[in-house]
């Protein structure tokens, strides 16, 4: 059952994913957004230039019937004739034209923003397999596509039809009325029916675009095992990254260990804790941290510090309180000065004596370490 799971596509698509797919073109793409985009260009180019349209139309229909009887039996000069005046159609319509074009070229960018790729346009020969295109006919996403043109005629063709019922007296008024006043007539019922029709499509495509970018979504969607895997290809296998952080960590605790001959005095609790300390007078401000561990680690240091002859010193508020604040290679918190100087004090008499001179130093007892500082303290005030 969870070898299924993993094979379910339940993830939601990785940045990842959808950057590659986006790399191979393919993106959320609504046709009726487009389609959209490029009605509603020609209607307002047609109204915008609706003028400049219909007097360059009036004057090319006139140029286009006139003709002089010399020249009908010039037949030599009709085809340069049907070939100027078609020309001028072109250039009449060329604005009209070019925005029809803009429009189709960048409403995609309406969706999907820029973007450029060969993929789409490459060969691919499967697509040829009278079998395979006749699954993608009769798939769930066939029969989608179906019902969406059936409620796309239906939405549009309904929004004409009642168009033409609503102005149904006015179209019969035309008949009537001189040529004109009807073609007048005739281009404001035609500017309502393409609203009309505009309203029904403008419907379709606030169905479609959320459609298409959920069906989209669908289609990335990832197993458990995809996300795993791409995990390990972006950030890298977990078992190598542990194995790295655990070389790591071996190489910094080797590195403080070979600290330790260079230490003070070594401050334990006295077998949880342990942590090493040096001080310079003429190079440090305040005694630093070379090395800290606890349980095992405390006792390599300890071991470590009797090999190399260093001053090892039983305080246990003072040595949880360095475990617990103080950092490696940094000097010893503020609050903890006045302890830590009564045990170099300590130190220093003790190599004094050593030497040959003095008096056997007295170990240091109860020393000032600030009870909020102390974690075993700190533990028990909370259980009260």
């Amino acid at each position: 059952m969870a070898e299924d799971s993993d094979l379910e596509k339940t993830e939601q698509p990785s940045q990842r994913r959808l950057d590659q797919a986006r790399e191979e073109g393919q993106v959320a793409r609504s046709r009726e957004l487009s389609t959209f985009a490029v009605l509603m260009a020609g209607g307002a180019g047609v109204w915008l230039m609706g003028s400049h349209l219909s007097s360059g139309l009036m004057r090319l229909l006139q140029e286009g019937l006139t003709l002089k009887a010399e020249d009908a039996f010039q037949t030599e000069l009709l085809v340069p004739r049907l070939y100027a005046l078609s020309l001028e159609t072109l250039l009449a319509f060329l604005p009209l034209l070019l925005l029809l074009l803009a429009t189709a070229a960048f409403s995609p960018l309406l969706l999907n923003g820029w973007m450029f790729s060969l993929k789409p346009i490459q060969p691919n020969f499967s697509r040829l397999d009278p079998m395979t295109g006749f699954g993608r006919m009769i798939s769930v996403h066939g029969l989608i596509e179906l019902g969406k043109s059936i409620a796309k005629a239906v939405v549009v063709g309904g929004a004409g039809a009642w168009a033409v019922w609503h102005h149904r007296d006015a179209f019969l008024m035309l008949a009537g009325q001189p040529i004109a006043v009807a073609a007048a007539g005739m281009g404001q019922l035609l500017w309502d029916g393409f609203l009309a029709i505009m309203g029904g499509m403008l419907l379709i495509v606030a169905i479609d675009v959320p459609f298409q970018l959920w069906e989209h979504s669908k289609r990335l969607k990832m197993t458990r095992e995809e996300v795993r895997q791409e995990s390990k290809e972006t950030e890298g296998d977990p078992q190598i990254k542990g194995k790295i952080r655990s070389m790591q960590r071996e190489m910094a605790r080797r590195r403080m260990m070979a600290q330790i001959p260079g230490a003070d005095v070594v401050v334990t609790n006295p077998t949880h804790y342990a942590v090493a300390l040096r001080y310079s007078e003429q190079s440090m401000r305040a005694p630093i941290v070379v090395a800290k561990g606890s349980h095992l680690l405390a006792e390599r240091i300890r071991a470590l510090a009797t090999e190399h002859h260093i001053p090892i010193l039983e305080a246990p508020p003072l040595a949880r309180a360095l475990y617990k604040h103080a950092e490696l290679e940094q000097t010893i918190p503020e609050r903890l000065y006045t302890a830590v100087a009564e045990v170099l004090a300590y130190v220093y008499q003790l190599r004094r004596y050593q030497m040959g001179g003095g008096h056997v130093p007295v170990v240091p007892k109860d020393l000032m370490v600030p009870p909020e500082l102390d974690p075993e303290t700190q533990t028990h005030q909370d259980k009260q």
